[in-house]
């Protein structure tokens, strides 16, 4: 895979763009004036393997849980602001490292020169954030819509407010909840411009929506090499976020760096419950950091053979398992305990 050229920013301490590693981001869920909750999530994010946070601030009481956060955490912070520009001039004083904001949106030139100014001056990038539903009302009659043309002409606008201002450390995020114009809105402006992409399906729904139309639009997208950084969006804890994240990077050979597991879809040749079995061994392994892949299979038929190219894995029997190596057996074991077994062979890698 190929990836499209981009220049490359830093929020804080993590690159984006360039030859920097695809970055996974979430956005926090707890209320903006909790401040206990959030530092708790942003731990619990952080661990799970995100690498960018975002976090809404409507008003000064949200800045003020930003500024306390990014003094007890190390992980970089970024300011969603809508609106007012002093929110943004205030999250930059309390150390964000990233400001998430339309142009368009807040007001004069002069204060979109503020913000572009004082982020020029610490170095902190600003993300233009357009989606379908933030087009402006005469490129909506324009363009007959929130067309991929539209959201893009709009995404232009806001980046040409920035380039007035003399300011070139910008990302851009152009989503939609439909896939297909999700995917042509950013092959768009990928060929107009090398600033680095953000990507997401917004409003993607719960889990399972979610987990089909982020694979379909950002996966297809990262395939065709567009794309720096991303953002899986479910209607759940956003830690759900972060591991779907790491799948679909996984899934298309980008960043692996955790287990990868292979199953077989289970026939009348099982006899084990191998869909709990399948289900165990994810939930050991999701937080392990090796990149290797796992084989959980339903008899022997489908084990050492046929993911003999896995690092490790089992092959189901009648209450047993077959514990084995690259296709080679190492040995059998009683079906309650597989999953230590297998734990205790990852340790061996």
């Amino acid at each position: 895979m190929i990836r499209r050229v981009s220049r490359q920013v830093n929020v804080g301490n993590v690159k984006i763009g360039g030859d920097a590693p695809i970055a996974i981001q979430s956005m926090l869920n707890v209320l903006s004036s909790d401040y206990e909750g959030n530092l708790a999530q942003v731990k619990e994010l952080e661990e799970a393997g995100c690498e960018i946070v975002r976090m809404a601030v409507p008003d000064m009481e949200a800045v003020k849980v930003l500024g306390r956060l990014k003094e007890n955490t190390n992980i970089p912070l970024v300011a969603d602001i809508h609106f007012d520009y002093r929110l943004a001039l205030e999250s930059l004083k309390a150390g964000v490292d990233k400001i998430r904001i339309n142009p368009g949106n807040i007001g004069s030139a002069e204060r979109v020169a503020a913000v572009a100014d004082a982020c020029n001056l610490k170095n902190v990038p600003i993300r233009i954030g357009v989606n379908s539903g933030s087009v402006e009302k005469d490129l909506l009659e324009k363009f007959g819509g929130a067309t991929p043309e539209a959201m893009v002409e709009s995404a232009f606008r806001h980046v040409k407010l920035l380039e007035d201002c003399g300011f070139y450390n910008t990302v851009i995020s152009i989503k939609s909840s439909d896939v297909e114009n999700m995917v042509k809105a950013y092959s768009l402006v990928a060929e107009r411009c090398d600033y680095p992409l953000h990507l997401g399906v917004t409003e993607a729904g719960t889990e399972r929506s979610s987990l089909i139309k982020s694979s379909i639009g950002i996966g297809s997208l990262l395939l065709n090499g567009i794309g720096d950084t991303i953002r899986v969006s479910i209607t759940d804890t956003p830690v759900k976020e972060i591991y779907a994240a790491r799948d679909i990077l996984k899934a298309i050979n980008v960043r692996v760096e955790t287990p990868q597991i292979v199953s077989c879809p289970t026939c009348g040749r099982t006899k084990i419950d191998l869909v709990s079995l399948a289900n165990q061994v994810e939930n050991a392994v999701k937080n392990i950091k090796k990149p290797i892949k796992i084989a959980v299979m339903g008899c022997v038929v489908n084990g050492p053979g046929e993911a003999k190219e896995a690092d490790i894995g089992v092959a189901g029997g009648d209450g047993c398992g077959v514990i084995f190596k690259k296709g080679e057996i190492l040995r059998k074991v009683n079906e309650d305990e597989i999953v230590k077994a297998l734990l205790d062979e990852i340790d061996k890698v």
